[in-house]
């Protein structure tokens, strides 16, 4: 089976915001890609000391790009309404940022209007200033702000009534719609024990980035073991791969090259090798290489074309 191949769309501050997504989501449509993904940035903080880092990182400073990200869900909805054929993913929303019924219902009704094309990527989060700034949970709750995500959003895509109940929440019996135009596959990021065991145990895939080709395959091969061992069909446990972009796109020697830089055939290679590791679906941020939007749709153009001449696509 072939490998299928998104991409993500220009949401950085660098591209029109009025333009911008729709244009490329129609172009990149048109040119064969089987998805588009969004992101969620929700500020650029200017103390990026110590814990402020990016990544949580200790004083790693955070991309300038980041200062003016497109709202992920506006981004979807704008993309949804200019496409007809490609799936719409985000990876990732921060769930823990997002009051849990406001996000449910969101999702589902973009799933609505699309015709069934949502694929709810969703991570805990990294940011404290993104915590501070909008959280209805404290950051040292984000594991179990996610958990409540993911509860109540099982309550409201099913049929009505929903209802729901807990400590900060009530959802009395009532009608709350539009319900998603299918079940909406539910892919969570993160690498730890505890992000694994979650996918295990409630997810329909993975969202890993940055890793190896061969230790992607292995960890992919370690969830599925576990998801086995909760009672679940190993297959069944889907991955997306976001291939991040960066630099510039030339050749690179050989020893010592990092995965994913490059030549974009060096980057196909990668890719390539990624199938080879059994991971079935994968997008590229290439909007992290360029400024604009014709460069966006060139670049796009030849990533196509080199993964169909590789025969992946």
């Amino acid at each position: 089976m072939a490998l299928r191949v998104g991409i993500g769309l220009p949401q950085l501050k660098d591209f029109d915001p009025r333009t911008a997504v729709t244009r490329a989501a129609r172009a990149v449509e048109e040119m064969g890609y089987d998805s588009v993904w969004v992101f969620e940035r929700f500020l650029l903080p200017q103390d990026q000391s110590g814990p402020h880092g990016l990544y949580n990182v200790p004083d790693a400073p955070w991309p300038v790009r980041y200062g003016g990200v497109l709202d992920p869900l506006v981004a979807l909805t704008l993309a949804a309404a200019v496409t007809e054929r490609v799936e719409l993913g985000t990876c990732v929303l921060v769930a823990p940022l997002h009051v849990p019924a406001r996000l449910a219902r969101t999702l589902s009704s973009i799933d609505a209007v699309s015709g069934g094309r949502v694929v709810a990527g969703l991570g805990a989060g990294w940011s404290i200033d993104e915590f501070a700034a909008l959280a209805p949970r404290p950051f040292a709750e984000r594991g179990a702000a996610l958990d409540e995500l993911l509860d109540v959003s099982e309550a409201l895509w099913k049929p009505d009534p929903v209802s729901y109940r807990n400590e900060r929440w009530t959802i009395a019996p009532a009608e709350v719609g539009p319900k998603p135009a299918r079940r909406i596959p539910v892919y969570l990021g993160g690498f730890s024990d505890a992000a694994l065991r979650r996918i295990a145990r409630r997810g329909d895939g993975w969202l890993p980035t940055g890793m190896p080709p061969a230790a992607a395959g292995a960890t992919l091969a370690r969830l599925r073991e576990m998801a086995a061992a909760n009672g679940r069909e190993p297959s069944s446990i889907g991955c997306t791969f976001q291939v991040g972009l960066g630099g510039t796109l030339r050749e690179v020697p050989a020893e010592g090259r990092r995965p994913y830089t490059g030549s974009i055939e060096q980057i196909v290679d990668d890719i390539a090798a990624l199938a080879d590791a059994g991971i079935d679906h994968v997008f590229l941020t290439v909007s992290n290489l360029v400024t604009d939007l014709d460069a966006y749709v060139e670049v796009a153009g030849e990533f196509h074309a080199a993964l169909r001449t590789a025969g992946l696509t």
